[in-house]
């Protein structure tokens, strides 16, 4: 079943989706020549919100740390996109090297690694997992609690290119998105694929930027259908001059917050809603739901106490916040089992591959919901989100996942983007 939408069933999101639904065609026209321009990331998820009056990305992951919650039946899904994906990077590959995060102790996250080495194999790849870990050094096979195991290898570098004893990849694959920054190993790498490219991040990349690239894809696309982009787009604006520490910045924060929420307030006007505008103050680099807080009013991000500074100041990696995105807050009004839940979509080359719910059982509707005590539920699909029925209602499962599945690939294509526009200061970035 779709996850009961507590928005009136004649709410503006009907609306929204049946403008897709209509559109269908002019929709997957426009991305087919969106996609002949541009280079689409191997992989990546994003989180939607559905608010009933407003459908749109609020982040996007190109380094996706949750194949292992995909239902099996998007297998198939999986492994045709990977192909796709590998056949436009490096057709001849053979051999291929995948570089996960430093979680050892993770057993959801190591269970991903798995679920993500059975879908690459499944396309003919010999597959080999390659540890960044200093404490690696011979090969260690680590039990996971469905009873499977990976075996992690240290890894070799020669000249220009890395790989393990025995073992020559043609390229290789990232799950570890260099927070830290690009370890030596990976430097100057000039006779095989990385992929995702090194700038893609997060020592280089940064929230703002792939908002400022979706801002444009989603007023394109807007025209293109007729809509207004803000049904599809979070405002948002920066802030570069904050450290939380030492309570320097918070003027410019302050500010920032309030011009925002300004806009939305009229935004709403506009619409006629009546719910209570909010941001989300996020750093502008960083992942796992760290360094974020909700405001309704400029005056709460001034004079912080020390537990807000502490929760702000520092994301993964211990690296300190000096940057920060203000995002437009989108209200999530759907519920599984009364509990708050938000779409999580996953995609490979420029396909929808499955996609979950995460679902937090104490958080609220206006609350980041990447947080502890989250746990995640399959999407209720049978098929991919490209499928839409128009014989059904706007709301019936298959439109509704289309739906998510069309800014999902929104937010890909802006994802694309901003790794094409940030690429000339890679050089430099990573010296």
């Amino acid at each position: 079943m779709v996850p009961h939408l507590t928005t009136a069933l004649t709410g503006p999101l009907l609306e929204l989706e049946k403008r897709f639904l209509d559109s269908a065609s002019d929709i997957e026209q426009w991305m087919r020549v969106q996609w002949q321009d541009h280079m689409p990331p191997f992989y990546g998820s994003t989180d939607l919100r559905n608010s009933g009056f407003k459908l749109a990305p609020v982040d996007m992951n190109l380094f996706p740390g949750g194949f292992n919650n995909l239902p099996d039946a998007f297998m198939p899904l999986c492994v045709q996109a990977a192909q796709a994906a590998i056949e436009r990077i490096c057709p001849d590959a053979r051999h291929l090297l995948l570089i996960p995060e430093n979680h050892t102790r993770n057993q959801f996250y190591l269970q991903n690694v798995a679920k993500l080495v059975a879908i690459l194999r499944l396309t003919g790849l010999n597959v080999r997992i390659g540890s960044l870990l200093p404490d690696i050094t011979a090969p260690t096979t680590l039990e996971l609690p469905d009873g499977a195991t990976l075996t992690l290898e240290p890894l070799l570098r020669k000249d220009g290119r890395i790989g393990l004893a025995g073992f020559d990849p043609c390229a290789v694959l990232l799950n570890n998105d260099l927070s830290a920054g690009v370890p030596g190993l990976l430097r100057g790498l000039d006779e095989q694929w990385v992929i995702p490219p090194l700038h893609a991040g997060w020592h280089v990349r940064r929230k703002s930027r792939h908002a400022a690239a979706y801002d444009r894809v989603a007023r394109e696309f807007a025209d293109v259908i007729g809509i207004d982009p803000w049904r599809i787009n979070p405002e948002f604006g920066v802030c570069g001059q904050i450290n939380f520490q030492e309570r320097t910045g918070e003027e410019c924060l302050a500010a920032q917050v309030d011009a925002l929420l300004t806009g939305i307030r009229a935004k709403y006007r506009e619409y006629g809603i009546t719910e209570t505008p909010f941001v989300v103050v996020k750093a502008d680099a960083g992942t796992y739901g760290m360094g974020v807080m909700t405001v309704k009013d400029a005056s709460e991000v001034i004079g912080l106490n020390r537990r807000q500074r502490n929760k702000m100041a520092v994301v993964k990696e211990g690296l300190q916040v000096h940057e920060v995105i203000i995002q437009e807050g989108v209200h999530t009004f759907e519920t599984l089992d009364s509990a708050v839940a938000e779409p999580v979509i996953y995609m490979m080359d420029h396909y929808v591959v499955g996609g979950f719910y995460r679902v937090h059982t104490e958080r609220g509707r206006d609350e980041n919901l990447n947080a502890p005590g989250m746990h995640f539920r399959p999407l209720a699909f049978d098929t991919c989100c490209t499928l839409p029925d128009s014989g059904q209602a706007p709301d019936a499962p298959p439109n509704r996942f289309y739906a998510y599945g069309v800014v999902a690939r929104l937010a890909l294509l802006a994802a694309s983007v901003e790794i094409e526009e940030t690429a000339p200061a890679e050089a430099e970035a990573l010296v």
